[in-house]
């Protein structure tokens, strides 16, 4: 569904008091421009004199980001739908001890989707990063600035999506699903910090 918007569509629907889409899908858009922005590099490379020797690299690494690419797009949507389902749970009846019972296990059962879904998006985010560093370790230098924006859109797709796990983590009364959501986000998060001040590292001006 979104992925069929116009940009000027679905940052008017992003803004609207509409709960969803919301960081979850912002988080995974910035993924699909982060991807796109190394196929974008690759791309100037294949095939341009001069870079003979990374042609073939090059190639696959721009059918790569396709596959990435699309993976965001279709994650703009499913992050929006774990939420969805969230917001449908507390409205499950309450009338009795059995129906509070089976809304709040139905509750706690949409969260932990919910958290996993941009959980996903940051993993597959954060596997950008070293896309990112060889287009601008071995492509056109004409654009290594472009695979530079990438891994800050790759960043910002890894940290913002990481804020969706935690908010829903933070709602979890099973304390392993939580502490193993939070780990996993925790290193997530160092992983990025680390792998973009090494990418930005290789820019010269």
């Amino acid at each position: 569904m979104f992925k069929q918007l116009s940009i000027d569509q679905f940052t008017k629907t992003l803004a609207s008091d509409s709960p969803a889409p919301g960081g979850g899908s912002a988080a995974a858009m910035a993924g699909a421009a982060a991807g796109s922005l190394v196929a974008m590099v690759a791309s100037l490379t294949a095939g341009k004199k001069g870079y003979e020797e990374h042609w073939d690299e090059m190639s696959k690494i721009s059918e790569e980001m396709e596959g990435v690419r699309s993976f965001f797009l279709e994650a703009m949507d499913r992050d929006a739908d774990s939420y969805a389902k969230v917001i449908g749970c507390f409205k499950l009846p309450k009338n009795s001890e059995e129906e509070k019972k089976l809304r709040s296990e139905a509750i706690q059962d949409a969260l932990y989707g919910a958290a996993l879904v941009p959980l996903e998006i940051a993993e597959k985010a954060a596997g950008i990063f070293e896309y990112a560093k060889s287009v601008i370790e071995k492509g056109n230098e004409n654009a290594a600035s472009d695979g530079a924006v990438a891994a800050l859109m790759a960043r910002a797709s890894v940290k913002g999506a990481l804020y969706n796990v935690k908010i829903n983590a933070a709602s979890l009364k099973d304390p392993a699903r939580k502490a193993g959501l939070l780990e996993k986000a925790a290193d997530l998060e160092t992983k990025a910090d680390a792998a973009e001040q090494e990418i930005l590292g290789l820019l010269v001006f």
